[in-house]
């Protein structure tokens, strides 16, 4: 199933933010959605090579999956 069908969104969110902070900024930045559950998740960095050399690695990041109430106005 798609997750809109499921009313599931995900984002990338700040590696400091919490369940209670994202929740919030969403249903700040959409009056009108009410939000069901937050399901994060802190994806690792992957390393980058210029050739053979190991250059670098990219940054940890966090994802949120926000889980709206049917019937709810879809976000996108």
């Amino acid at each position: 199933m798609k997750e809109d069908v499921l009313h599931k969104y995900t984002l990338r969110v700040d590696t400091r933010a919490n369940k209670h902070q994202i929740r919030h900024a969403v249903e700040e930045l959409f009056p009108k959605v009410k939000v069901i559950s937050v399901n994060t998740a802190t994806v690792k960095g992957k390393a980058k090579r210029a050739r053979t050399k190991v250059a670098g690695y990219t940054s940890d990041w966090k994802k949120a999956v926000i889980t709206l109430k049917e019937g709810e106005i879809e976000l996108l």
